[in-house]
């Protein structure tokens, strides 16, 4: 026990904790603890005032996300002075118009509206996109012009190269080969491959662009016809007895039997038919993936020379030697259309490539224009000697071959032509002619070999890459082959207006409907069907529904049924009575019945 007189120690031998730093929410608990003693009417109030300034600023921040969104206000917080996307052309939008709006039916076809309607949405968002896109297009058309008092006729091709790049002036050459000639010509659906058939059995594969020879061939007979298939890897080439089929390398895949002495072939694409015309007067059709003879028609027309297809609805046009053209489906054994175009015999015939428009030569030099949707004649042109070949490019000029001359004319259709837009003299008769797709290239086959001329304005400058791209590597060539496979078009789909494959056929529709109530005896579209009454505790399920239904539609056939077997008992009554007095008569005997033999 301490004494009185010692020192009291009050603090401990252990030193102080020191106080810890004070922290934000340590201060908001002290402030909330303090404020929490005062409860009333001032807390209440508060707390209302609180609760408004919570919306108030999720109001805000979700406005804020809204902006953001919708990219009218920046980082920075700036606003944006153009807001929205940029506003499309009219002009581009119409001529991006793909269709006209389709009468949505009644309102009990709710499906059918709802598929209409998405399919109008999904056309329209692909009208804006190809316009907008219009824009990212960089190549554009372009035509010869000369100086003043200057035609673009008399302009040589070889001013034209030296004038041009080196890359455009290398796409004018000749190729010298006259021991085979004349040559018929032929270039691939990408303008990238070119394909000779010489008249004396020389075939050649060449990529012109690039100079590479890919194959060369002689089938020591005589070649009427060459033709390049789907793509490049397989060529049709019409010999003297028989039809033929090379790959790229020039080894022969088939010999059909079957067409025999074709003077003329067209491959159409989408449907992967390849049409021949041949001496005897039959036009044939071969489906090259499965290597099947489609049709064969005999059109009683004498020799077929003369052949050009539409690339829009891919019809036949055939021309014949008494002035008529002839248009041919698959679907039928005679012609959809006979037009008098000429007082002579057909030499030529070109279709551009929207259908629309026919231009034909014949023997009295003329050269005519015809609108195929109303078979009517616009245009016609006296040529002094007439033409043998003609032929269109896709931007719409006209090439037409005289002789060792080739002339190129714009513009046929629309105004009248006093003179041609280019002219160019080759060394020998001209055999074939051909546009170059996507190229300003005019390909001419005569007796002396090949010539490839310069056209400006020819093709179309912007190419569609998943349809014809001439840059395509061989792995998007073989993932294309199998998607226009998977997308071929059949043959009984080919008819002269393709539109009518979206319209409803009322009268075959119509006779339909009365054959099958001829079958059943009653029309079952005349009334309503029965819908049976909702039954509760259970009597209304799917088996008891079926049920009533059938029950009521065996009464309504019974009716029918009794109506027919008593009109059918009548009229077996009404024989039978006439069978008697039939009877009757004859048993009567007379004083002249002794004469009879």
């Amino acid at each position: 026990m301490a004494s009185s007189g010692e020192p009291v120690v009050t603090g401990s031998h252990v030193g102080k904790k020191k106080k810890s730093a004070a922290r934000y929410w340590q201060e908001q608990r002290e402030e909330e603890r303090k404020d929490g003693n005062k409860v009333g009417q001032d807390g209440d109030h508060k707390h209302q005032l609180q609760g408004k300034q919570q919306k108030k600023q999720k109001a805000k921040k979700r406005k804020h996300e809204d902006q953001q969104t919708d990219g009218k206000e920046f980082i920075s917080g700036k606003s944006d002075p153009f807001p929205g996307p940029a506003p499309i052309p009219k002009e581009n939008i119409q001529k991006f118009k793909r269709k006209a709006k389709v009468k949505k039916p009644h309102h009990r076809h709710y499906k059918l509206r709802d598929v209409i309607h998405q399919s109008e949405v999904s056309s329209k968002m692909a009208q804006k996109q190809a316009a907008r896109f219009d824009l990212l297009l960089p190549e554009d058309a372009g035509f010869l012009e000369g100086d003043e008092d200057e035609d673009t006729c008399t302009i040589s091709q070889e001013d034209i190269a030296e004038a041009v790049d080196i890359t455009s002036g290398a796409k004018y050459f000749n190729l010298k080969l006259s021991q085979f000639g004349p040559y018929r010509v032929d270039y691939s659906k990408t303008g990238r491959h070119l394909l000779l058939g010489g008249r004396r059995g020389h075939i050649a594969c060449v990529d012109w662009q690039s100079k590479h020879l890919m194959c060369e061939i002689n089938v020591m007979e005589s070649v009427n016809d060459v033709k390049w298939l789907h793509s490049e890897a397989m060529y049709a080439v019409a010999q003297k007895k028989w039809l033929y089929v090379y790959d790229s390398k020039g080894i022969e895949l088939h010999c059909i039997r079957k067409f025999n002495d074709v003077l003329r072939m067209q491959f159409l694409p989408y449907h992967f038919l390849l049409a021949t015309a041949s001496a005897t007067g039959f036009l044939q059709y071969l489906d090259v993936s499965v290597g099947k003879e489609v049709a064969a028609i005999c059109t009683k027309a004498g020799r077929l020379d003369v052949m050009c297809q539409n690339p829009h609805n891919a019809i036949i046009h055939l021309g014949h030697h008494n002035g008529t053209v002839t248009l041919w489906s698959p679907n039928q054994k005679e012609p959809l259309v006979k037009m008098l175009c000429h007082q002579g015999g057909i030499r030529s015939l070109a279709v551009d490539k929207t259908g629309t428009y026919m231009v034909t030569s014949g023997m009295d030099k003329k050269l005519k224009v015809y609108d195929i949707r109303a078979f009517k004649p616009l245009k016609s042109y006296f040529i002094p000697a007439g033409a043998s070949c003609l032929s269109l490019s896709q931007r719409g000029l006209l090439s037409a071959a005289t002789g060792d001359i080739v002339q190129v004319y714009r513009d046929v259709w629309s105004t009248p032509v006093d003179k041609p837009y280019m002219a160019h003299r080759v060394h020998g008769t001209v055999w074939g002619l051909n546009f170059c797709p996507f190229e300003d290239v005019l390909g001419v086959g005569h007796g002396d070999g090949f010539t490839s001329m310069l056209t400006p304005g020819a093709g179309e400058p912007n190419f569609d890459g998943l349809d014809a791209n001439p840059y395509r590597s061989t792995k998007q060539r073989q993932e294309w082959e199998v998607k226009a496979l998977l997308e071929k078009i059949q043959p009984e789909l080919i008819s002269l207006n393709p539109s009518d494959l979206g319209r409803v056929d009322r009268a075959t529709f119509d006779q339909r409907h009365q054959d099958r109530v001829e079958a059943l005896g009653f029309d079952p579209l005349a009334k309503e069907k029965f819908t049976p009454k909702y039954k509760k505790k259970g009597r209304s399920s799917a088996g008891n529904i079926e049920r009533r239904k059938k029950q009521v539609a065996h009464e309504d056939q019974r009716d029918v049924i009794r109506l027919a077997v008593e009109d059918k008992v009548r009229m077996q009554k009404e024989r039978k009575d006439r069978e008697k007095k039939a009877a009757v008569l004859s048993s009567h005997r007379s004083a002249l019945d002794r004469f009879k033999k």
